[in-house]
């Protein structure tokens, strides 16, 4: 079922999302080959997500050329969600440390401290990709599938 809102299914989408955590992420290589990995998406009510990520990494290669990827959360194999979305670095100081602060204060697994790995906000390696879904599916399996398209998208 189309659904004309995401605010339709966000109370699902948030407490499927929060209890699986980890997605699959699969982006096109420079190639056209398709190369999934495991990342930790946070995420915002509207939906924009972000991922706290090497700035400089194949997924960088990968985006530069296209900027495309598809999520997929798989907690109950009957109940996954499906999120594709357009990303874009957000490269600014103020953005690295709002987000920052976001993983920080949310308590775990869906919050962490990103220190171990980057140090601060202002480490040269510390990436700050923005997702901006195009198309969410929350599905029940067999018989129920809910989407949203964003009309700006």
């Amino acid at each position: 079922m189309e659904v004309a809102s995401f605010a339709e299914m966000e109370e699902e989408f948030f407490a499927r999302i929060a209890a699986v955590v980890w997605c699959n992420v699969a982006t096109q290589d420079t190639r056209g080959r398709i190369r999934s990995r495991i990342l930790h998406p946070i995420w915002e009510p509207g939906p924009v997500g972000w991922i706290a990520t090497r700035r400089h990494s194949f997924k960088t290669t990968h985006l530069d050329q296209h900027p495309y990827i598809s999520l997929a959360y798989v907690g109950d194999d009957a109940k996954p969600v499906y999120v594709d979305c357009r990303t874009e670095w957000d490269d600014s100081l103020e953005t690295k440390q709002r987000i920052w602060d976001l993983f920080f204060q949310t308590p775990p697994p869906l919050g962490y401290d990103p220190a171990p790995i980057f140090t601060s906000p202002d480490h040269p390696n510390f990436g700050m990709l923005k997702l901006i879904p195009w198309r969410v599916e929350v599905y029940n399996f067999p018989a129920e599938r809910f989407a949203w398209h964003n009309p700006a998208e």
